[in-house]
């Protein structure tokens, strides 16, 4: 899962955001949100501190997910980044 965790961290990074993620959190509040949620596609929002939130476009699967983009929403900057490529 460590792995996991670094290619969410690293590809947050390459997008240039410059502040500190953890893939390991991100992961969490995911399967937080989809815990017995039904096959399809879904945006949640998560807030983190007063001006910041992450919004997450996750395809719900039988056994697993699939994390299409995250944006990490600030109060200078919007950054997108997509796991789809």
């Amino acid at each position: 899962m460590q792995a996991f965790y670094k290619a969410i961290e690293d590809r947050i990074k390459a997008s240039g955001y410059p502040g500190y993620v953890s893939g390991e959190v991100i992961y969490d509040d995911i399967c937080e949100e989809i815990d017995d949620k039904e096959n399809g596609s879904y945006i949640f929002m998560c807030k983190q501190e007063d001006d910041m939130y992450y919004e997450y476009k996750i395809d719900v699967m039988d056994q697993n997910f699939n994390l299409a983009y995250m944006i990490i929403h600030t109060g200078e900057k919007d950054w997108r980044i997509t796991f789809d490529d």
